[in-house]
């Protein structure tokens, strides 16, 4: 089958932003419900797809040949992903009507909005090099105007040139990258790449091709070092947050879980993405805890769950990744349009008194109970399912380290029966809800993606390393009403809560400090 209706959803949106462009002042006659039934057509569309893949299997249509062919492709993960993108987007632009109502700008707002949003489209469905290159420079194009939005703000500003500068240089690391794997294959198109090196194993040139990606991807997720542009981006209006979370900030696991045939050949690549991915994991879920606003407190969660995709990926988690992605992307989504709620809400809250505070042996005993209730219920489902790849299991007891804080608010001396009743409820349905979702993603997009490889002694030290920094930094969380008030540490604070000058050192680095108008 050569088409899908997921094809014609970036024509829908491009078609309205046009009509949106040309009127781009303030409450534009008919602009915002033209953009959200567009919105919504685009959905309805990509709904469709999902039922013609179940029905009909996968799609895919190619123009041209060569080095500049052009690869649309509708399988199990492209009609996910769209579906994810573009039920995101219809939410976003819905949104925006009553958010940008009565802006000088609304007009271009929503032009701008759906021609990002179609440019997305075209990403999550490249199949292709040259279609993948081109979509994503329209993306980076497209959210350089919306985070210019008040372009006369200087932090906004200073936000559009790092993000241009990162994102449009992991443009060009994927151009070197399609060059070289054009020269050794012949062609742009991903499957055919993917069968010829599998087949024929990997040159230096392909390595390094490789490599590449795996840095076009890093810098697409706004990792570590480079993640500073994506905690400014709170200068741009709200549902531009919101957007981000449709495919665009995790496009980098996008790409990966697209080339992962590909990617997988190289151990090396493999093992940067798990060293890289769990540092920046690690650093902004550290950051985070010290931060006092919302949406920057968000952003820096945002930093940390990217990392964890990397980590994902390293790990050959494909199926895994794919559905972190979703599931990150509906809830992150949810919490930026909710921000300003969520901050009356806990106003509003009657304080109960002191928190309770768990001691140390109430840490120590909660990561014990929460690590046999992991292999219990580890062994349960391998029993009742299957046994489980040594990645898996390991992701799972990282995750598992979370469990654990929550049981040590339930085990502290101060807590409630209440508490501590919920907390150990809430951690079996962690447990158990891990190893269901990880059994439910296998057998949608387990058959699209390639499984994970044999661990090696390069897989099992960087698996090792993982578990025990995740648990190191977990029992810190944990601890942190203990230590982070403490005098002693008050430095430290200081430090994390700046992110550890990281992001000012980058704009050194770029001039951000001097802030010039861009046009």
């Amino acid at each position: 089958m050569v088409f899908s209706f997921l094809f014609l959803a970036p024509l829908v949106l491009l078609a309205a932003a046009g009509v949106a462009w040309r009127h781009p002042g303030r409450r534009p006659d008919g602009v915002p419900m033209i953009a959200e039934y567009s919105a919504l057509a685009a959905l309805f569309l990509a709904f469709l797809s999902v039922i013609q893949f179940v029905l009909g299997g996968p799609s895919k249509l190619s123009i041209f040949s060569g080095p500049a062919v052009l690869v649309l492709q509708a399988n199990a993960v492209t009609v996910a992903l769209g579906l994810l993108v573009a039920f995101i987007g219809w939410v976003v632009t819905r949104y925006s009507r009553t958010y940008l109502d009565g802006e000088a700008q609304e007009g271009r707002f929503h032009a701008l909005m759906l021609a990002t949003l179609a440019a997305v489209l075209l990403f999550v469905q490249s199949g292709s090099f040259v279609l993948l290159i081109v979509s994503s420079a329209l993306v980076g194009l497209g959210l350089k105007r919306l985070l210019l939005f008040y372009s006369s703000r200087p932090e906004a500003r200073r936000a559009a040139t790092k993000f241009t500068l990162v994102w449009h240089g992991a443009d060009a690391v994927l151009v070197l990258a399609a060059v070289l794997l054009f020269a050794s294959f012949g062609t742009g198109d991903f499957s055919v790449i993917t069968t010829a090196a599998s087949e024929a194993g990997t040159t230096w040139v392909s390595s390094l091709a490789i490599a590449l990606v795996v840095v076009g991807a890093i810098l697409k997720t706004a990792a570590f070092p480079l993640h500073g542009w994506l905690t400014e981006v709170m200068e741009a209006p709200t549902p531009v947050s919101a957007l981000l979370h449709a495919g665009i900030i995790n496009s980098g696991g996008v790409l990966l879980i697209a080339l992962s045939g590909l990617v997988q050949l190289s151990p090396g690549a493999m093992a940067a993405l798990v060293m890289i991915g769990g540092l920046t994991a690690i650093f902004g879920a550290a950051v985070m805890l010290t931060q006092s606003a919302v949406k920057t407190s968000l952003a820096w969660s945002t930093v940390s769950q990217m990392g964890f995709l990397l980590l994902q990926c390293g790990l050959g988690l494909w199926a895994l990744a794919l559905l972190h992605i979703i599931a990150h992307s509906l809830y992150k989504a949810h919490a930026f349009l909710s921000s300003g709620g969520a901050v009356q809400a806990v106003a509003g809250l009657r304080r109960p008194g002191p928190i309770a505070v768990p001691s140390v042996a109430a840490v120590l005993k909660s990561f014990a109970l929460a690590l046999v209730l992991y292999a219990v219920i580890a062994t349960l489902f391998t029993v009742v399912i299957g046994p489980k790849t040594a990645q898996a299991l390991a992701l799972g007891t990282i995750l598992i380290f979370g469990v654990a804080y929550l049981v040590a608010q339930g085990l502290a001396d101060l807590a409630p029966a209440d508490l501590t009743k919920r907390t150990a409820l809430a951690s079996l349905g962690a447990a158990v809800a891990y190893f269901a979702f990880q059994a439910l993603a296998h057998g949608i997009w387990g058959p699209s993606v390639p499984a994970a490889p044999v661990p090696g002694p390069l897989e099992w030290a960087l698996i090792v390393l993982a578990v025990a920094s995740f648990g190191l930094v977990a029992f810190a969380q944990a601890l942190f009403p203990l230590w982070a008030h403490h005098p002693s540490t008050a430095g430290l604070r200081v430090h994390l809560a700046n992110g550890f000058y990281l992001n000012a050192l980058l704009d050194r680095a770029i001039g951000g400090f001097r802030i010039a108008k861009i046009d």
